[in-house]
């Protein structure tokens, strides 16, 4: 078997600072922090055994290793530019992007697209799932919804939804909540233990653990447990019956859903007016209408 190849956020990292001679001009040439793009040089240096830049204090100088790699890498890149050009040309000039975590794209978008849809039917919709910062920066998009902080989401960003975590169960899983099952999302500040001290109950011990609210939905809508997720994640599978309240108490979370406008065309705004006011259908009392 071929040996992995280094991820491709590396190789552009070096090209980047290669040509500027600079982790901080290549920063902000793609859209990444100065330490993020010389962590990622660092580690294709480990990675490769050899050294590719000199550090100066006036700035870089490319080793002979990093002379001989970098015409390489430009041309591996420039190969794949082409290679996407012509897809990129084929797209719709009015096409918007909507970078947003894999959770929201299937709890909150999803089922609710063919509104957007029918009430905007010239706009052609590119749905991008990302997880990680740097992911929502590489996909240029017009609108972005995050999951973090309020601190993380920056000033420009607003609260989609609300920020309680709620109980949810299938109500095909019977029994008392206190011998029920737990689903934890990992990845989160919140959970089960910060959630017990807010419902005044004995603290709890999940049993099944996933990486997001997404899947921690979907495995108590088949009915492995109780999970505790975001609100607005729930109001779709809600009103159709796959899921209900496991318990009445609710929890402020530290890390929520942030949208943010990027481009503000037309259409952009359309589609950050629609998804704001389907998401605030859910009030603060921890009910669904």
């Amino acid at each position: 078997m071929a040996p992995a190849l280094p991820p491709l956020n590396w190789f552009r990292a070096f090209e980047a600072a290669a040509r500027n001679l600079s982790f901080t001009s290549a920063a902000g040439e793609i859209g990444m922090t100065q330490s993020a793009v010389s962590q990622q040089v660092k580690s294709l240096e480990m990675r490769l055994g050899v050294p590719l830049f000199d550090r100066k204090a006036r700035g870089l100088a490319l080793t002979d290793h990093g002379r001989r790699l970098l015409p390489q890498v430009d041309s591996a890149l420039a190969t794949l530019t082409g290679a996407t050009a012509a897809f990129v040309a084929d797209q719709a000039s009015d096409l918007l992007t909507v970078s947003a975590s894999i959770s929201v794209i299937q709890w909150v978008i999803a089922p609710r697209l063919p509104d957007f849809t029918e009430k905007h039917p010239d706009v052609a919709l590119r749905l991008i799932g990302a997880v990680w910062p740097d992911e929502f920066t590489q996909t240029a998009a017009d609108v972005e919804i995050r999951f973090g902080s309020r601190k993380q989401a920056g000033s420009d960003a607003e609260l989609l939804g609300t920020d309680k975590l709620v109980a949810l169960k299938s109500p095909a899983l019977q029994g008392d909540f206190e011998h029920m099952p737990l689903i934890e999302a990992v990845g989160t500040s919140d959970g089960w233990k910060p959630w017990a001290l807010a419902a005044g109950v004995s603290p709890l011990s999940p049993s099944l653990f996933v990486d997001s609210y997404g899947p921690a939905l979907q495995m108590a809508i088949h009915g492995n447990g109780v999970c505790l997720v975001h609100e607005h994640l729930a109001i779709a599978p809600h009103r159709q019956g796959l899921i209900e309240f496991a318990h009445k108490a609710t929890l402020t979370a530290n890390e929520s859903y942030y949208l943010s406008i990027k481009s503000k065309t037309e259409a952009a705004v359309a589609f950050r007016d629609w998804i704001v006011a389907s998401v605030a259908k859910a009030d603060t009392s921890g009910t669904f209408d």
